[in-house]
C-alpha cells in the first residue's frame, strides 16, 4: 500500500547510503511507492519503478517498450555538456536490445544458437587461460596495482576478442579502442573516434567472417544471409558493450565488496565449492547493470497506478534486488543466500543472453584472483575509492590494492 511521499525530481544517484546500497531516496521510495511518478530535468513527468513484483512484471510485459526510436526517450539525470533529446533516436542496426516484437526475435533468435551450454563449456578453458595468463602478468608488478586496469578490464576485454574471432594480430588495437570508448575521462571527440575505430574495424571483420567463417560466435552469425553486414555490425558490438563492460565492473565491484567483508569472504576462501553461490549473491547484492529505461506505448496499470502512454519509465535492478519483501535481509551481504530470482541479468524476452558467459568470466576471476592473491587487501581507505555514480553501468573508476609474498 502507497503512502504519499515526495515526487523525485530527478533521479537519485549519489550512494550516500555506501558503496553497495542503493541511494537512501530510492530506498525510501521503494518502502512507500514502488511504481512513483517521476519528475524529469527536461519537465517531462515520467515513472520510476522500484519493487521486486512490479519491475519484474513490468520487464515481462512488450507494452512497455524497449525501442528508442517511437518517442523520445527522457533522461532522467543531468547531463552536462549534452543537449536534452527532442525527437527519437533512430533505429541502430543489429541492436536488438533497443527492438520490440518481431525484429527483436528474428535477431534474438540467431544469437540464442550461437549462446548454447555446449559452445559456454568449450569457451570456458579458455576464459580460464586468459584469466591465470592475466594473473601471472599482475603477479610481475609491484604493488600497489590498480585492479581495474590490470585485472577487470583486460580478462573480459581478452574473452570478447575469442568470442568474436578477433585474430591475435589486432587484439592489442581492438582492446586499446574498446578500453578508449568505455573509460568516462574521454572527450566527446575521443570516444567518436574511437567509436568509429571500433565500428569500422568490426564491419571489416564480419565482413571477413561472411567470406570465411572460423569457429567463433560471430562467424555462426554471418552464417545466416537473412542478417546484413550492418546488422552483423551492430550486434557485434552489441556484444562487445554488454560482454565488456558489465563484467569488468562486476569483477572490480565484486572484489571491493569481498574485501569490504572480510567474514564472508574467509568463508569463501575456507570453502571455494561456495563460488557459484557467491557469483550469484554478488550479482545480487550490486546490479552493476541497475538503470533500465522503457516506454509505455498506451496506458497502463501497474502497482496501483496507471502509467500513461507515452511515458518514460526507469527501472532500478538494484533497488528490486534489495527488496526486503523478496529477499531477506536484502541488504546484507551473505554468500551463503539462495539468490535466484535475482534480476541482475534482467527479465522477460530481453534477459541478458550472455549470462553464462558472465558466470563463467565471474568464477574464474575470483576463483583465481582468491587463489593467486591471498594477502590481497586494499591499497587506500575505503572511502577514497572513486565510484562511478555518474554512469549507467556501476562501478569504481580505479580499486587500489596491493598484497605481500
Amino acid at each position: 500500500m502507497s503512502r504519499t511521499v515526495p515526487i523525485p525530481n530527478g533521479l537519485p544517484m549519489e550512494r550516500d547510503a555506501g558503496p553497495f546500497d542503493p541511494p537512501r531516496a530510492i530506498t525510501e521510495l521503494r518502502e512507500a511507492r514502488p511504481v512513483s511518478p517521476l519528475l524529469f530535468p527536461d519537465g517531462h513527468e515520467g515513472w520510476l519503478v522500484t519493487g521486486y513484483d512490479a519491475v519484474r512484471r513490468l520487464m515481462a510485459d512488450t507494452r512497455f517498450s524497449s525501442r528508442q526510436d517511437i518517442g523520445i526517450l527522457h533522461v532522467p539525470y543531468e547531463t552536462p555538456g549534452m543537449p536534452a533529446p527532442t525527437e527519437p533516436s533512430p533505429p541502430l542496426p543489429g541492436m536488438f536490445i533497443a527492438m520490440d516484437p518481431p525484429d527483436h526475435g528474428r535477431l534474438r533468435k540467431r544469437l540464442t544458437g550461437a549462446f548454447t551450454v555446449k559452445r559456454m563449456k568449450q569457451l570456458e578453458e579458455s576464459i580460464i587461460e586468459v584469466t591465470e595468463r592475466q594473473l601471472d602478468a599482475m603477479a610481475l608488478l609491484t604493488p600497489p596495482i590498480d585492479l581495474v586496469k590490470e585485472f577487470a578490464l583486460p580478462v573480459p576485454s581478452l574473452v570478447i576478442c575469442e568470442l568474436l574471432g578477433v585474430p591475435y594480430a589486432d587484439r592489442e588495437s581492438f582492446q586499446g579502442n574498446s578500453a578508449q570508448f568505455m573509460v568516462k575521462d574521454q572527450t566527446l571527440e575521443e570516444k567518436m573516434a574511437a567509436y568509429i575505430g571500433i565500428n569500422t574495424y568490426l564491419t571489416e571483420l564480419v565482413t571477413r567472417k561472411r567470406a570465411d567463417p572460423g569457429e567463433d560466435i560471430l562467424s555462426d552469425l554471418a552464417r545466416h544471409d537473412d542478417l546484413t553486414i550492418e546488422e552483423l555490425t551492430g550486434a557485434a558490438f552489441l556484444l562487445l558493450l554488454a560482454g565488456h563492460e558489465t563484467t569488468a565492473n562486476m569483477l572490480a565491484l565484486g572484489t571491493f565488496a569481498l574485501l569490504e567483508h572480510p567474514e564472508q569472504l574467509a568463508e569463501l576462501r575456507a570453502d571455494p565449492d561456495l563460488l557459484p553461490n557467491a557469483v550469484e549473491e554478488l550479482l545480487r547484492y550490486l546490479s552493476v547493470a541497475d538503470i533500465f529505461f522503457r516506454y509505455a506505448t498506451e496506458d497502463i496499470e501497474l502497482g496501483g497506478e496507471t502509467i500513461g502512454k507515452g511515458s518514460t519509465v526507469i527501472v532500478s535492478l538494484l533497488a528490486a534486488n534489495h527488496d526486503p519483501g523478496h529477499f531477506e535481509n536484502a541488504g546484507t551481504l551473505d554468500l551463503h543466500r539462495k539468490a535466484r530470482g535475482h534480476l541482475s541479468f534482467g527479465h522477460g524476452i530481453h534477459q541478458c543472453l550472455g549470462q553464462q558467459l558472465a558466470r563463467i568470466e565471474m568464477r574464474a576471476g575470483f576463483e583465481g584472483l582468491l587463489r593467486r592473491f591471498p594477502a590481497l587487501r586494499l591499497a587506500i581507505p575505503a572511502g577514497e575509492v572513486k565510484l562511478k555514480t555518474d554512469m549507467n553501468i556501476y562501478g569504481v573508476h580505479a580499486l587500489p590494492v596491493t598484497w605481500t609474498s
